[in-house]
């Protein structure tokens, strides 16, 4: 039986193991927990999140959202365990982590074709292989990979995790229940805030004492994870345009909308911890805990976990990846996940999906399955593998690198279903053609 070595057991190498395993391929997954862990895990599962909303939108009128269709329609491993641990959240594919973490290693574990080595990997396997050792690769490893590369091709940005509080903790008196503009159910816990406290909240945020980390400076700050602490520097309503937006959120027990609004979201199913929306940071432990005390709804929460700011390490993908993510020069090479420059948990299972499936297909001696720039899979890949102008940066998905429609039609939401539409018709011809 052929073989392939898949480096790595978050979301990217799990779906990259899963999608060569059911066609025929053994798969030995290599991960290196529980014997290391890096500063991102907690857990010794596979496939883990920072937080419950990391899978992000599901609308189809979202290029997430499509982009999630796509791979369900392609048999991700992914979203069948995602969807399989899902909790309300409104229109967002929201899932209780350790459910989902916990259901994706038994799911790959049990596969037939599939043996997981616990171990640390820090050089090259022989033959072919998919490293998918995400955005915190280990120093080892990186090493190794920077002599394949010219000029030691990685680059780095940083991004951050929010808290999280119990729910119990959060001061009913302060807070109500609801979601945006009222759609989907009271999924949302919402925390209000007067003109008065938010500007000193802000003020405190100002002025609060944040983590060293060498090297760090605001330009530096992937814009879609900014700390809230930089967004309190970058203006006085830089917030309240942002996670703090009050627009849609009415408070049903005063019928006023408030100045600003915190939105606390369900981490599990049972609804026990919530995370602050949008509410990254890298604050010192304490400084969060005093700052954060000052929303009056969290004036006395209970912490489970702190905010965490975290480097993250990626390829100069476009001079050194094919559209397959394999290596140019040693096409034996592949990646997936973050350290391909896609940004975001569902990108990152997308690019494993897409490298697992065309690796299966050329050891079982079968024609290339080109995704088009019509598929957000497609494009995706090209956005990654394609020629950038200026310094390459990550990108998550969005409508702006999918190839347009011929015909005119009036409305972005109208049109973006209308890509979705298109988009899934091509995917359906593929999945009839892969099994």
């Amino acid at each position: 039986m052929t073989h392939v070595t898949v480096v790595g057991a978050g979301l990217a190498g799990c779906e990259a193991a899963w999608q060569l395993a059911n066609r025929g391929i053994a798969v030995t997954l290599v991960e290196m927990k529980p014997a290391r862990r890096s500063a991102a895990h907690t857990s010794d599962d596979f496939a883990e999140l920072v937080c419950s909303n990391s899978l992000r939108g599901n609308d189809l009128a979202n290029a997430v959202g499509l982009l999630k269709e796509e791979m369900r329609h392609l048999g991700s491993v992914i979203l069948e365990c995602a969807d399989a641990t899902r909790v309300p959240a409104g229109g967002a594919l929201a899932v209780d982590r350790a459910a989902f973490s916990r259901l994706v290693t038994e799911r790959v574990r049990s596969h037939a074709n599939i043996t997981v080595q616990s171990r640390e990997v820090d050089a090259i396997p022989d033959g072919d292989v998919i490293i998918a050792t995400g955005p915190l690769t280990s120093d080892a490893l990186a090493g190794a990979i920077s002599k394949l590369l010219p000029d030691n091709d990685f680059l780095s940005f940083f991004d951050a995790a929010a808290p999280i509080v119990t729910a119990e903790s959060v001061d009913m008196d302060c807070a109500y229940y609801g979601s945006r503009y009222g759609k989907g159910d009271d999924d949302y816990l919402n925390c209000p805030m007067s003109r008065d406290e938010y500007l000193a909240f802000r003020d405190a945020l100002r002025g609060a004492e944040c983590a060293e980390l060498r090297g760090f400076e605001d330009s530096q700050v992937f814009e879609g994870c900014m700390p809230i602490e930089v967004m309190a520097r970058r203006g006085e309503d830089v917030m309240r345009f942002g996670p703090l937006k009050p627009v849609g959120l009415r408070d049903t027990r005063t019928d006023t909308t408030p100045y600003a609004v915190v939105q606390l979201r369900r981490e599990d199913a049972d609804g026990t911890m919530f995370n602050l929306v949008g509410f990254q940071t890298h604050l010192k432990f304490g400084e969060q805990k005093r700052v954060f005390g000052m929303i009056p709804a969290l004036r006395n929460a209970e912490f489970l976990r702190y905010g965490v700011m975290h480097r993250n390490t990626f390829l100069d993908s476009p001079r050194l990846l094919d559209r397959y993510y394999r290596l140019r020069t040693e096409p034996r090479i592949a990646f997936a996940g973050q350290i391909t420059g896609v940004e975001g948990y569902v990108e990152s299972a997308s690019s494993g999906l897409l490298a697992g499936l065309e690796l299966a297909r050329r050891l079982n001696g079968l024609q290339p399955l080109d995704f088009p720039p019509e598929t957000a899979i497609g494009a995706l890949a090209k956005y990654v593998s394609g020629s950038a102008s200026g310094a390459f940066q990550p990108m998550n998905v969005n409508f702006g690198i999918i190839a347009p429609l011929d015909v005119r039609v009036k409305g972005k939401r109208d049109k973006n279903t209308a890509i979705a539409m298109r988009s899934l018709d091509i995917i359906d011809a593929f999945a009839d053609n892969i099994g």
